[in-house]
């Protein structure tokens, strides 16, 4: 396999209803990132919905594809490369991966809708040469149920953009996704459970990863094709390798020092790698000085001890 030495080494760069310029792009290469994942979102209004609205009047600039295009030349000016990855927010913030029509007219509408959302963001990707698009975030039922369409889609996908493509599966769902083969990266997002100590140590964490890493490197060896770690990060919060994926708003109080000792234990089972592609953390907000900060218990590194230990590894690889 022919793997580039550079990791990717990205953030994941919340859309916001402003505009972005070189001041909000200085503290991501500040961090040693050389990638960007631009997220824009489409509407579900629940789970059995079949319809995706998007890019309307009504949603931030940044998730529109004015916005879109906009945060892709700020990155381009200062040397970033780009994934686009389009992603779907269900109503009261329920799990993409549970979205299941019940009629075979639903599954048709809603396929039809994807196929429009995606292919618009594929043209887009292609207009911008964008390097990465994520051809979807999270969606175990849809693929499950529509495999084929699935395939298909790709092929679609390829007639209009010629750049690389991989598809963020869920930790608990990339070893049966059926149309990885059609890819270039295998994509996870890397909520793995690792540890269920309040503090967790490094050594605990390492420990942690050992049999999960073996499934990912079988994985990529049975495909030829690098792992990306479309998500990956940890909030700075007590217990945070135990469920990593949740993200409710409670009032706990952080706790800096497992953020640190999860993501360390991260980089080093992966980041020297040759199979390893890179990835993208979880998450980063266009308002630098305002984001994040040592009594933040959510996933963003700003401002944060954690940010220093990323700085670091960025520079290395």
């Amino acid at each position: 396999m022919d793997y580039k030495p550079a990791k990717i080494n990205g953030v994941s760069f919340v859309a916001s209803r402003d505009s972005i310029s070189n001041k909000h792009i200085k503290p991501v290469v500040s961090l040693n990132a050389n990638y960007v994942a631009v997220m824009p979102f489409g509407f579900i209004k629940e789970l059995q919905h079949p319809e995706i609205v998007y890019n309307t009047g009504r949603q931030w600039f940044g998730e529109t594809n004015d916005g879109v295009k906009q945060y892709i030349d700020e990155f381009n000016k200062e040397g970033l490369s780009v994934m686009l990855k389009p992603q779907i927010w269900v109503w009261r913030g329920e799990y993409t991966g549970n979205i299941k029509m019940d009629s075979e007219e639903n599954w048709s509408s809603l396929e039809t809708s994807y196929s429009k959302f995606i292919l618009d963001y594929a043209q887009l990707a292609q207009e911008m040469k964008v390097e990465i698009l994520c051809i979807g975030t999270e969606l175990e039922q849809f693929i499950v149920h529509r495999p084929q369409f699935w395939k298909d889609l790709i092929g679609k996908i390829r007639s209009v953009y010629d750049g690389k493509l991989t598809y963020a599966a869920n930790w608990d769902e990339f070893k049966s996704v059926p149309f990885w083969s059609q890819l270039d990266y295998i994509g996870v997002d890397a909520y793995f459970p690792i540890s269920n100590s309040q503090t967790p140590t490094v050594e605990e964490c390492l420990e942690g990863w050992l049999e999960h890493k073996v499934i990912i490197e079988m994985l990529s060896e049975q495909y030829s094709k690098p792992v990306l770690f479309t998500e990956f990060g940890y909030r700075s919060v007590d217990f945070s390798g135990k469920k990593p994926w949740d993200y409710d708003r409670n009032n706990q109080v952080a706790n800096l020092e497992a953020q640190v000792n999860t993501t360390q234990a991260l980089f080093e089972t992966f980041w020297q790698e040759d199979w390893f592609a890179g990835g993208f953390v979880w998450k980063w907000f266009h308002d630098h000085e305002k984001s994040g900060g040592e009594t933040n218990n959510q996933f963003t590194p700003q401002n944060k001890p954690v940010e220093l230990l990323i700085q670091k590894q960025y520079k290395t690889f």
